[in-house]
């Protein structure tokens, strides 16, 4: 038997494309060696060798991708909820990032998170850690325990932050940085490292220049964040008085697209100029609308991107976001996309149910290749989804129960089974 190879029988549902589900009532998904042969009604004879699990009424959808994500800021999720980003992160942020300075510290918090994050319905995941070399390859040990696919980054920082947070300058940042690949690049099957400029305000300008010589290098992706809060993106314009625009200051230095496999998070604010060099340069947005209701940044346009041809996914933000959840960050993307109709332009048309799971699924799942999808030839992430215990007394199809699912998951559904890359991650009693 081929390793990873297998079957799995339900009611399957993926994202056909942005605005329309595929859906196979007691069909059949085919995955041999990791990827995903098909969705099949009836089982095709060449398949029939293959162990199959049958999950009787149970959902099968997509595992779904949390493009932008802080794993050290855990412990304080549902905290300072009532302040705003630039006040958050000194009140909240700095001092609690600061403590994994302390290696024990860092397994504590970091084994909660990744033990969660294994629990969650949550397959991949771009992960921020701290300024802290050893602290980051543990991050990456566990998630790599955890089955969880993932990019992870240890976090550059040479200015405008607390004492204890800022690198000595950005030569040794730059050093530190180059170690840290050294120790990890390769050494992991699930998780590779992903270079991770705080944001632009945090970092002068020659590690801004030093990290892009990295990215050519190395042919790493980037993380970061963009026209996330007003207040910030004047201080980008503060400290980069020579750039047209915030996303400027990021391509200025090779970390912006193109070569550089690229997501940025939030972009609530971006400029007609932002949003145009984010097309062209092929740039990810990380929508995280719970963090940007929490932090009152605002309400990203998303509509304004998808309909621009601009790759989006969406992301938690923990601990911006309160909730490790990627169905409430769905159901928050919908009720958001409504308040940016009603309140901003009334001729952007809300998300449906069916573009949020796309987003979270086959849109995000796109920043790690043929992720998102049981289409042939995608990686097969999948997830196993008993909604029995979302009573009601209405006969449901599929489409409406995965409806219910992503606003009621937390009031009654349980994951009964995931898969990453073909891997049995954790499965329970089958569904009834």
């Amino acid at each position: 038997m081929k390793e990873n190879s297998f079957i799995l029988k339900g009611n399957i549902c993926y994202a056909g494309t942005k605005d329309r589900l595929a859906i196979a009532e007691g069909g059949y998904l085919v995955c041999v060696q990791g990827r995903s042969c098909g969705v099949f009604p009836v089982l095709p004879e060449k398949y029939r060798g293959l162990p199959v699990t049958d999950y009787q009424s149970c959902l099968i959808i997509p595992g779904l991708v949390d493009l932008h994500t802080h794993g050290p800021q855990y412990p304080f999720r549902g905290l300072g909820m009532d302040l705003e980003l630039l006040e958050w992160l000194e009140t909240h942020t700095f001092p609690e990032e600061s403590r994994y300075e302390e290696l024990a510290y860092a397994r504590r918090a970091y084994g909660m998170f990744a033990e969660d994050l294994k629990a969650s319905a949550t397959t991949r995941a771009v992960v921020f850690g701290t300024i802290h070399v050893p602290a980051s390859i543990l991050l990456m040990e566990l998630l790599e325990a955890a089955g969880i696919k993932a990019f992870v980054g240890k976090v550059n920082m040479d200015q405008n932050c607390t004492e204890q947070l800022r690198e000595q300058d950005a030569e040794k940042a730059l050093a530190d940085t180059r170690q840290w690949l050294a120790d990890t690049m390769g050494s992991f099957q699930n998780v590779r490292p992903i270079l991770t400029p705080r944001f632009a305000p945090t970092c002068s300008g020659p590690l801004l220049e030093g990290l892009g010589e990295l990215q050519r290098e190395y042919g790493l992706p980037v993380q970061s964040h963009l026209s996330e809060n007003l207040s910030e993106i004047d201080w980008v314009k503060e400290l980069f008085p020579w750039s047209g625009c915030y996303g400027e200051v990021y391509e200025h230095y090779g970390l912006f697209g193109g070569e550089a496999l690229t997501v940025m998070a939030h972009c609530v604010h971006s400029t007609e100029p932002e949003v145009e060099l984010l097309r062209q340069k092929g740039v990810y947005v990380a929508h995280c609308p719970q963090s940007n209701i929490n932090l009152s940044s605002g309400i990203a346009p998303i509509r304004r991107y998808l309909d621009k041809g601009i790759r989006v996914g969406l992301g938690t933000d923990l601990a911006g976001g309160a909730a490790m959840s990627m169905f409430r960050c769905m159901a928050d993307a919908i009720g958001a996309s409504k308040l940016y109709w009603r309140l901003v332009d009334q001729d952007s048309r809300p998300l449906t149910m069916e573009e949020a799971f796309y987003l979270a699924t086959k849109g995000g799942g796109a920043f790690f290749g043929q992720v998102g999808s049981f289409e042939e030839g995608y990686e097969l992430d999948a997830l196993v989804l008993d909604d029995t215990g979302i009573r009601t007394t209405r006969a449901l199809g599929t489409r409406e129960r995965l409806e219910r699912y992503i606003y009621l998951a937390e009031e009654g559904g349980r994951l009964a089974g995931k898969y990453v890359a073909g891997q049995e991650i954790f499965r329970q009693n089958i569904c009834g």
